[in-house]
Formats: C-alpha cells, sequence, structure tokens
C-alpha cells in the first residue's frame, strides 16, 4: 500500500476560529460565517485519519465528507496499467468528497490519506442538510470546486511540461503547508507515484535539491531546510494555485 506519514481539540462548545494561531483549523468552515459554521459542526465528528487509510475507491459511493485540519489527502487517479497519478493534495485548506456538492454520489478517484491527523467528517445525508440550510457553505464550497478544477488543469500542465525537480520541490512545498511542519516522512515509493515518475527519477530529483541544502532527505525522512531556495526551485504552478485560492476564496 502507498503511504507517507507526516507526523481538534477545542473546549467544549467552543467554535474553531480563523484567526486563531494556536490551532490548525479547516479554512472552508473556518471562512462561513459563526452561525453557519457552529451549526455545521454540530453535525460532524471529529475524527484521526492514519497514514495509508483508504478513504474510498473507485466507483465506490460517497458515504463520508472531510474537513481535515492538520491531516492530507490525496486523490490518486484509478490504477490500471500504472501506480496511479496523484490529481489533487488536499489539507486543511480543503475538502475531499466534493463530487456530493455536485448532486454525484460515487467517486472516481482513490483517496488515500498522505499525511495523519484530526479532520472533521460528516455524512452524506448531513452535508445535504446544511448545503440547503446554508447559502454560505453552497456558495463556498461552489467556489471550492471552482479551483480544484482550475488546480487539476494546472496540473495536468505541470506533468506534461515542467522536470521532475521543479515538480517535486512544487511537492514538498504543498505537503509542508499541508503538514504545519518542516519535518516529514515520504518515501521513495510514494513520491514517485504522486508524481508519475519512476523511482530513479525521484532519487536524481531529491539528491539534486540535497545537494543545494534546499532539503534534507535520508531513509524517507525529509526536512525543509531553506523554503525560500525550494520555492525558487519549484515549478512556477506552486505559486499559481496559492495565488488562485486566495483569489476565489480569502
Amino acid at each position: 500500500m502507498l503511504a507517507s506519514s507526516i507526523d481538534l481539540e477545542n473546549e467544549e462548545n467552543e467554535v474553531p476560529c480563523a484567526k486563531s494561531p494556536d490551532c490548525h483549523v479547516n479554512r472552508i468552515l473556518a471562512a462561513l460565517p459563526e452561525t453557519d459554521r457552529w451549526e455545521i459542526l454540530t453535525w460532524c465528528e471529529p475524527v484521526e485519519l492514519q497514514v495509508g487509510e483508504v478513504i474510498s475507491e473507485p466507483g465506490e459511493r460517497i458515504r463520508d465528507v472531510y474537513f481535515p485540519t492538520d491531516s492530507f489527502v490525496s486523490l490518486v487517479t484509478p490504477p490500471a496499467d500504472h501506480a496511479g497519478l496523484e490529481v489533487w493534495l488536499v489539507g486543511n485548506e480543503g475538502m475531499v468528497g466534493t463530487p456530493l456538492v455536485l448532486g454525484v454520489e460515487v467517486t472516481v478517484l482513490r483517496t488515500l490519506v498522505q499525511g495523519a491527523g484530526s479532520a472533521w467528517r460528516m455524512s452524506a445525508e448531513r452535508l445535504g442538510d446544511a448545503l440547503r440550510r446554508s447559502d454560505a457553505l453552497h456558495r463556498t464550497l461552489d467556489r471550492y470546486l471552482s479551483v480544484l478544477m482550475s488546480q487539476g488543469a494546472q496540473m495536468v500542465a505541470c506533468t506534461r511540461f515542467h522536470v521532475v525537480e521543479a515538480r517535486l520541490a512544487r511537492w514538498l512545498l504543498m505537503s509542508q503547508d499541508r503538514a504545519h511542519s518542516d519535518h516529514f516522512h515520504v518515501t521513495h515509493e510514494v513520491l514517485a507515484a504522486m508524481l508519475g515518475v519512476r523511482r530513479v527519477g525521484v532519487t536524481k530529483a531529491a539528491t539534486a535539491l540535497q545537494q543545494r541544502d534546499l532539503i534534507r532527505y535520508r531513509r524517507g525522512e525529509v526536512a525543509i531546510l531553506d523554503r525560500a531556495g525550494l520555492g525558487a526551485a519549484a515549478c512556477g504552478c506552486y505559486g499559481a494555485m496559492e495565488s488562485l485560492y486566495a483569489q476565489v476564496l480569502c
């Protein structure tokens, strides 16, 4: 099984606040008016996602949606004659289970936990109720879907035109953002699958980044040493994706 590991607690009746620097909140929920957010959270349950946990497989009915807080999840194309390719990486900026917003109950992607941690889980039925009751949630998720579609198109271009080293730098930056840490664990096998390249390609790219003192990578343990330098090494897709999210949702 492919997996990487990256190493809500609120007082009773306390609603997570987007302005709090001391807790990792889901940005979709934090952007909602307080009354909407509180009602939605009463319909959610906190869960701990484990590295390598498969939330859903292609063709399965979507029974729950997840709002990650300090976990993150890969959505991967169905394996056929290859190991699959990561389409989206979702952390506390988004939601897992977005087809339900469009009324689609079946997923076409494999949903795999890449970074362990907490998330809010809501049943598909409850999400339907929430969308009917909260115009703010509906508007926010519509905008998020627009961002995802644009990011998906960006990922296609990135995979086709950008070199492995730049794509690896972009993936590491995205993972660091969602892990909320400069240190995490990820294997060559996972990186090769997520980037759609052979393991030797990942080895060469990681070695190049390490020789430039941008990262330290040994036995799957990654440390980001120079974020600014890593950003300069990454393809422009990272900045484009971040900018799009900020323009549409912030």
